[in-house]
């Protein structure tokens, strides 16, 4: 009897290294036709989940009350399986480089807690390489086992779009790759469990591999094209949303549109790429052009609200200005990576500190990784500039008089910047009105 039949017959379990954004929903996914046991070493985090709370919002606590996930901290737990899905973050250094860190830990705690006949697949986004020629021989040393004999290994590239409730995991195509023939088919037919969409076998690991990282470095550079061109029509006193629809009436015209790149993918991901090319000796050109220009909007945004307080003839050094949204995307609860950090900064370098609002974000986690306290919504009083930075559908809900009331009714002009263009621009064509968008 083979893994797969093992596991549809319960006769063993499949285990969930990593539960966030990307693992949770997986294991829950699973959990509807297999036994799963949910790992994770952060214990708070499992104890949510024991209690029925969803901290990532993606499936809701209904969901996690309900589901047969078996979560532990214990790793022995993981000798149970012998199916493995690791899903561990794979963020970058300061530097740019690859932080390897938690998919290494991930592969020494598996190692060690390996039952031979185990197949291992790793959904972390990597550089090509990274698991054959890094991942396998710290499973091997910690395991005391030999990979195509007592263990195989695989590679299934998350596509999980954190705060998307259409594509999901059971709707979207997935890449599935193996060490081999046998290893490719255990792994196809594992997720087809769950996918309704299918699965798509890629001819090697590397392919696999390759396939994840480049898809978000495509929608990186043309992202920073739409930021570049926004950069460049505003200097020419054009309205860029406008551009674009008119250009967009073109059939094959790809519509993406400017905005902060920020989260754990395309923010992230390219450089892994360009890590691996310099490694080769080739230092990319297109890539890193457009991860410069993507790193600097949030700068350019400060900037760009400073010059209409400024038009606007109001001082710049101590003024009340709210920042409405600090997630990384609309909808998620997710501030690490978040862009909307590099306004605030670069505004406390004008001597502002503004004031944060977010009604979906996880505001422990913001006060942890960045030390700011966010303000209820009905702080949003008395302000020299407002900046639309996310958008959440609960900021979308707003009317023109709700965002009149926000602002100092002694100023002559009121300055909002809504990044995203949630508003209508015309409802904010009047004397009293500095409006600008991306």
């Amino acid at each position: 009897m083979n893994v797969y039949e093992m596991l549809t017959t319960r006769k063993t379990k499949l285990s969930l290294v990593g539960l966030g954004y990307v693992g949770m929903p997986i294991a829950v996914a699973f959990a509807r036709h297999i036994d799963v046991i949910g790992y994770d070493l952060n214990e708070a985090k499992i104890d949510l989940y024991r209690n029925g709370i969803d901290p990532t919002n993606e499936v809701g606590n209904e969901v996690i009350k309900n589901t047969t996930v078996d979560f532990t901290s214990d790793a022995s737990r993981l000798r149970e399986a012998l199916f493995h899905i690791v899903a561990v973050p794979t963020p970058v250094n300061p530097d740019h480089t690859p932080d390897l860190t938690p998919v290494e830990g991930a592969s020494r705690i598996l190692g060690q807690n390996l039952s031979p006949g185990s197949v291992i697949v790793f959904e972390s986004t990597v550089y090509p390489g990274v698991t054959e020629d890094i991942c396998v021989p710290i499973i091997e040393r910690e395991s005391g086992l030999k990979c195509g004999k007592d263990f195989r290994i695989g590679y299934s590239p998350e596509r999980i779009n954190p705060g998307d409730k259409v594509h999901r995991l059971e709707t979207i195509t997935k890449i599935v790759s193996g060490m081999d023939e046998e290893t490719l088919d255990t792994v196809a037919k594992v997720y087809e469990l769950v996918v309704e969409a299918g699965v798509y076998r890629a001819q090697s690991i590397k392919v696999a591999e390759a396939a994840k990282v480049i898809e978000n470095s495509q929608r990186d550079i043309n992202i920073a094209f739409m930021n570049e061109l926004s950069i460049i029509f505003h200097k020419m006193g054009i309205d860029t949303r406008e551009v674009l629809e008119a250009a967009g009436t073109k059939w094959n015209f790809l519509r993406f549109m400017p905005g902060l790149v920020g989260g754990h993918c395309i923010g992230v991901d390219p450089y892994y790429l360009t890590y691996k090319a310099e490694e080769l000796g080739y230092h990319s050109q297109i890539i890193l052009s457009g991860r410069r220009i993507n790193d600097d909007m949030g700068r350019y945004v400060a900037e760009s609200l400073v010059k209409n307080l400024i038009k606007a003839d109001m001082p710049v050094r101590g003024a009340r200005i709210a920042i409405c949204g600090f997630t990384f995307k609309e909808n998620c609860p997710d501030t690490r990576n978040t862009k909307v950090i590099d306004i605030y900064n670069e505004l406390g370098e004008y001597g502002v500190t503004p004031i944060v609002v977010d009604p979906e974000a996880d505001a422990g986690e913001a006060k942890r990784l960045y030390g700011i306290d966010f303000c209820d919504e009905s702080a949003l009083r008395n302000m020299d500039a407002v900046i639309f930075a996310v958008a959440h559908d609960s900021f979308k809900k707003y009317e023109k008089a709700d965002i009149d009331r926000m602002f100092n009714p002694d100023n002559k002009v009121r300055v909002l910047a809504d990044l995203k263009g949630m508003f209508d621009k015309n409802r904010f064509r009047s004397e009293d009105y500095l409006y600008w968008r991306l």
